[in-house]
């Protein structure tokens, strides 16, 4: 099983880069293979644009698709930015659909302050549906994130570490049950 972790944020003094790479070690000593796909360090073009029609904005996204494919469940990291997820991250969706079809989607979001991303987490579950994909019910919400992390990465809170491990575990259970069925289909 694959997670591909998609961080939507390329801000410098970015903090919300903390989580994902988090959840990568957590669900690599799960046992679990991540992609981390780091928008800031692989950037796509606007969506639409002329600029994404040459040959290697067409290669980047196209790789980056790949990743996505491949991925049997989704983890999207986003900051909110007045009151929404990042543009980086909603251009990023623009430019697939079919990568997304029928998988899980955990939906974590961060905020400097006590609301922890609540109204970019529930939007953006709204736009994974769209996608053809499933958000998953639990969401991983991380208030003053400047603050939620030590030195190593680690979450100073034991409120986080419970809410990591609530949202992997129904993240990993859908993926699962998806891969399950997958496999039927295929035999079929």
């Amino acid at each position: 099983m694959k997670t591909v972790i998609l961080l939507g944020t390329v801000r410098k003094g970015r903090q919300s880069h903390k989580a994902a790479h988090y959840l990568e070690r957590r669900l690599q000593a799960l046992g679990i293979e991540t992609d981390l796909i780091d928008l800031a360090k692989t950037p796509l073009p606007i969506a639409g644009t002329e600029e994404a029609e040459t040959p290697e904005a067409k290669r980047a996204i196209a790789h980056i698709g790949t990743r996505i494919e491949e991925g049997n469940s989704l983890i999207f990291v986003t900051p909110e930015y007045q009151g929404s997820f990042s543009g980086v991250l909603k251009n990023a969706l623009d430019h697939y659909w079919a990568e997304f079809q029928k998988k899980p989607v955990g939906v974590v979001a961060s905020s400097s302050g006590r609301m922890a991303g609540i109204n970019a987490s529930t939007q953006l579950q709204h736009v994974i549906l769209s996608l053809g994909a499933f958000p998953m019910p639990n969401k991983l919400l991380i208030s003053e994130v400047h603050t939620a992390f030590d030195a190593y990465g680690e979450p100073k809170e034991q409120r986080i570490v419970r809410s990591t491990n609530k949202f992997l575990d129904e993240l990993l259970w859908f993926a699962s049950a998806f891969c399950l069925k997958k496999q039927k289909e295929v035999v079929v």
